[in-house]
């Protein structure tokens, strides 16, 4: 248990700023509406003037190290008390946190050079890093430990990635945001492998499947492949579309074994099952097509359906776990599934079978993509500002 040793001292702050999951869940929701409405805009009418990157490298850099990285930040900053029960980080180191979010997002559209606004983005993973892991070493939860390594690997490749922009290496940014979007798919399939099967089976009160090691292994570790794979371009060449293959059967047989079948009922359990599948599926696709189209087209089932979905699966879990409610009693949010899950489609078989119609399925996609966060930040919101409701910290 966590010890709070003055209770009315916690009274004293802010609701939002009582533990990670808060602040960072709803600005970040709000961030996927805002990022994502300038980037439609930005695809129809070309690049802005204000802006101080280019529109294709910033929108790519904003949904993963703006929106998603912040509900990766944010729930890693509230799992680490549940893992060592150390209280988490909270009021001003919290605070701290968010401005250094916030500020790249800010800065990106006033005259500064870029090199500022990497230097607070490092500042930022580098901080969320420290917060967790002191946490981890001094609880001696080494199980966790390896989320420490992952920050590491995600404020490098941020820095590639302005490298890239910056031209000060050869490497396409396209090749780090196919990096960085493999980082997150391992984050994902990491942290989906210990609770998707856990929550399933306790709501349908049944034995959870005991996780396979050889197939666990092969499921994360060609992942990892494929992310070390995007620097060396010849070797990547030959090995990639197998081992997509090799993930995709995997992630499969993996995926089947959490009984998601029987979760039709329940639309906090079928969400994730539902955009956990955009997993495999999108690896199988890619390691059996050949054509650079499709599989830059099917990239986005991964960013939508496996990360977007993912993150827009859990966060209302998380939400009302942490704030003391029920999870299974709480307010109806499908339609937000159901939308997401058609910007999902429209993204990729859409532009697929209808290439002609590229400008109206992006903006299509775009905007389904937007009103399904824009319901989180609007059902959620409320309850990320408020008390917990049963009187507990956090």
């Amino acid at each position: 248990m966590i010890n709070i040793i003055d209770r009315q001292y916690e009274a004293r702050i802010h609701p939002l700023l009582r533990l990670g999951f808060r602040p960072f869940f709803l600005f970040g929701a709000l961030y996927a509406v805002i990022a994502l409405g300038i980037w439609l805009w930005a695809f129809r009418y070309g690049q802005p003037n204000w802006l101080s990157a280019p529109a294709l490298w910033w929108h790519a850099h904003e949904m993963l190290f703006g929106f998603a990285m912040a509900i990766v930040v944010g729930f890693l900053l509230t799992a680490v008390q549940n893992w060592t029960g150390i209280q988490g980080t909270r009021e001003k180191r919290l605070l701290f946190l968010i401005v250094l979010w916030l500020l790249p997002r800010v800065l990106f559209w006033l005259p500064v050079p870029l090199w500022m606004i990497v230097i607070l983005e490092t500042i930022f993973l580098a901080f969320a890093c420290w917060e967790i892991g002191y946490r981890v070493i001094s609880a001696k939860r080494w199980r966790n430990l390896l989320f420490l390594p992952m920050l590491l690997i995600a404020m490098l490749t941020n820095l590639a990635s302005y490298a890239s922009v910056l031209q000060l290496w050869d490497i396409p940014a396209l090749v780090i945001w196919q990096a960085v979007l493999w980082w997150f798919i391992l984050l994902i399939s990491i942290m989906a492998g210990r609770v998707v099967p856990f929550f399933t089976a306790r709501k349908l009160d049944c034995d959870k499947p005991q996780p396979i090691l050889w197939l666990e292994l092969t499921a994360n570790l060609s992942i990892l492949c494929l992310l070390v794979l995007c620097f060396f371009p010849n070797l990547n060449q030959q090995l990639n579309n197998p081992l997509m293959l090799i993930a995709g059967l995997s992630q499969l047989i993996r995926f089947l074994r959490w009984q998601g079948y029987r979760t039709f009922n329940e639309p906090l359990l079928w969400s994730l099952h539902l955009f956990y599948l955009c997993i495999p599926l999108g690896l199988m696709i890619n390691g059996l097509n050949h054509t650079p189209w499709t599989q830059h087209t099917m990239l986005h089932m991964f960013a939508i359906g496996g990360l977007g979905g993912m993150i827009l699966a859990m966060t209302p879990r998380v939400s009302m776990g942490h704030t003391g409610r029920n999870i299974y009693q709480g307010p109806c949010f499908w339609p937000a599934f159901v939308l997401l899950i058609i910007a999902t489609l429209i993204r990729t078989v859409g532009v697929i079978l209808f290439p002609t119609q590229l400008h109206t399925l992006i903006t299509l996609a775009g905007i389904c993509w937007m009103m399904s966060f824009a319901l989180f930040a609007i059902v959620f919101g409320p309850m990320l500002m408020k008390p917990r409701t049963d009187g507990q910290p956090g």
